[in-house]
Formats: C-alpha cells, structure tokens, sequence
C-alpha cells in the first residue's frame, strides 16, 4: 500500500513541483489544492490572520479552480499550472491586531507570504541581496471596487508600518476630502517607500495585470516590470533610489484588500486623521483576484 502522507508533505511536494532554484517563495496554487485544506489554520505558502475576526479565513479567501483562469503569463505549454486566488472585503473585516484596538477605519483582507509556517524566518531570505516579487491582479466583476477610496493592495511592511513599495488603486486618501473619484482613481500606481508615484496604468477590466517589483536591498533601490495577459514582462521604470527605507528594514510581503476609509465630517479633528480606527466605510462587498504571485532572487 503507498505510504500515506500528510496534507503538509503533499503541499510541499505540490508547491515545489512549480518551483525553480531561483524561486525561494511560491503562493501559485495548483489545481487540485482546496481552501478549505491550507487557509483555516495558516498551512502552506500563505498566513491568514489579516482579517475580519468573526469569519473564516475561507469565508473571505477562495481558490478558484477552473471557474476563473489565471493570467497566461506562466502557463506551461499553454496550459495553466495554477488557480486564480480571490480575496474579498466587507463590512465584517475589521481587523484587530494583538495588543491593539480593532482598526474600523480599514476593511482589509491580506494573505501574508510564509515559509515552513514562518513569515519572519522568509523575510530574512526573501529581504537581501535582490529580490523581485512577482504578482499578477485582475479585476473581479461581480466584486467592484469604490474607486473614490484609496487601496493598498500589495506591499512589504517593516515593523514602523510604512511600506518599502506599494501597489495603489482608488482615490489616495486626503484629509479634508478632496474631489472624488480623483483624477487618477481607476488606474494602478506603483509607489516607492516616500509614496512617489513610479508607475501607472489604468486598471482595465478583463485582463491581467502583470508585475514584477525588484528590490535591492542593500542599495536600497526599486525597479518596476509591467505587462497583461500572456505578454512578456517588460521595465516600465528605471532602477530608481529608494532612499527613506531604513537601511536593513524588512518586512512581511502582503497581498490583498485593504480598504482605506473617508474622512468622517463628524469626527474630531483628531479622529478625522486616524484613518486606521476612524472615517466612513459603506460596508459593500469587493474584491480582487491574484494569481502568479511568487518571489525569485536575481
């Protein structure tokens, strides 16, 4: 009789099957992965603690299978490898942090890259010498976004809460609110860890967004690639300074929605500026869906 194996041990043979020695994270989910085995309790590539804390992990992350295909960029033989990811926010994720107050300024759903069930230990591996972090986004109809709010939807963030770059959709949150939709509100922008603009692009239904951000860790330098759909990456930006980072910063790699609020004009003054525990959320449901999300050392 074949030896059984646990679920673990079938993820790591599964997940390194898509691998290659470069790779040193992999969150593309094979076919035959469900979310029910690897979200609940944190299994796998992905740590699922960044959400609504009176649902399941499951409730608010879903892989795919067949239903929805993953961008073509690395299919295999023209077949895909992988599922698409969907990842949702409403008006139950709010998060609450340990040791800290619920953030009801924020809906925000995050799936954070781990390794052997550590994303520390994969910060240290991932965060020196060079590394550039692949991700691919699309739009999920049946789940639109509000583009009159700001969304941080990709980023690595250090221990003091910035980010080393970002990926931004929706109107950037200002204090007082300033015209909505802003002029920019339905395109993605690259930002570096001063919250310059990189690059942009609009974010056009239907397809895939493909990117892939390189760091230099010890230069403390960004590098933006660009393209949809089964096309080949291509450099939308040049190596840029990334000076404000700290030198030796890292930070847990998230991927997701995370909602920022409007400013609330019943507020205090104070209140109106925390956009973390105060402001105006409509509680709807949207969301995105990812896939060909993984990190490779150059």
């Amino acid at each position: 009789m074949p030896r059984i194996r646990t679920l673990v041990s079938i993820l790591s043979t599964v997940f390194s099957a898509v691998t290659s020695s470069s790779i040193i994270y992999d969150g593309r989910v094979p076919f035959g992965i469900q979310s029910s085995s690897i979200l609940p309790n944190s299994t796998g590539p992905f740590l699922t603690g960044v959400k609504g804390q009176n649902e399941s992990a499951t409730y608010y992350t879903t892989f795919l299978g067949r239903s929805a295909l993953a961008t073509p960029l690395w299919n295999k033989r023209g077949l895909p490898t992988e599922q698409a990811i969907s990842i949702k926010i409403d008006n139950t994720s709010v998060f609450v942090p340990g040791g800290g107050p619920p953030q009801f300024g924020f809906r925000r759903t995050e799936l954070i890259a781990q390794k052997n069930g550590n994303a520390t230990q994969l910060d240290t591996e991932m965060e020196v010498g060079v590394s550039t972090f692949h991700f691919s986004i699309k739009q999920d109809p049946s789940k639109p976004l509000n583009n009159n709010h700001e969304y941080q939807i990709v980023f690595i963030e250090p221990s003091d809460g910035t980010h080393v770059f970002g990926i931004q959709l929706g109107s950037p949150f200002t204090n007082p609110t300033g015209q909505l939709p802003a002029k920019n509100a339905h395109s993605f922008k690259v930002l570096d860890h001063a919250l310059n603009v990189l690059f942009t692009t609009p974010f056009v239904p239907l397809l895939w967004h493909n990117f892939a951000i390189t760091v230099d860790w010890e230069n403390r330098t960004l590098k933006a690639a660009y393209s949809t759909e089964g096309l080949p990456l291509r450099a939308v930006t040049p190596t840029v300074a990334n000076p404000t980072v700290a030198a030796g910063a890292v930070g847990d790699f998230h991927f997701g929605v995370l909602k920022l609020p409007l400013v609330n004009p019943q507020d205090s003054p104070a209140d109106q500026g925390d956009v973390v525990h105060h402001g105006i959320q409509e509680g709807t449901t949207e969301g995105l869906l990812y896939s060909g999300v993984f990190v490779e050392k150059a």
